[in-house]
């Protein structure tokens, strides 16, 4: 196994990694709307929260050597699913090989954030 670890992410809050690769599979941490350069939450909207994560998530495949197209499961959590359609208008900017996915409403996520996603991919050949 390696791990995955990009400055162009947000670092690690936990006793965790933002990524690993085992065997051909990229396995990445869930990621909420931290922007990288400053360590600061983005505080917008459903929208603007989304596309912070989804950028966060194509820094660390790309860090793997791989892209959005190789993600096979996405697994997305929101803090209200009456935000669902607003995620998916982002969210489908950004997978547009349309992953496997599971999509579940959850009580509270860290940092009481909107949303936060995880991915596995393949690693492109």
């Amino acid at each position: 196994m390696k791990k995955v670890s990009t400055d162009k992410a947000p670092a690690a809050i936990g006793p965790y990694s933002q990524g690993i690769i085992a065997g051909d599979f990229l396995y990445a941490s869930g990621q909420i709307p931290i922007i990288p350069e400053t360590g600061d939450l983005e505080t917008g909207d459903i929208k603007a929260q989304a596309d912070q994560v989804c950028r966060n998530i194509g820094e660390i495949l790309k860090a793997a050597g791989t892209d959005y197209e190789h993600v096979v499961k996405t697994v997305c959590f929101l803090d209200d699913m009456g935000d669902f359609a607003d995620f998916n208008s982002v969210y489908e900017k950004y997978f547009t090989g349309k992953p496997a996915r599971s999509c579940v409403a959850v009580k509270t996520l860290p940092k009481n954030v909107l949303c936060e996603v995880e991915i596995v991919a393949y690693l492109k050949d």
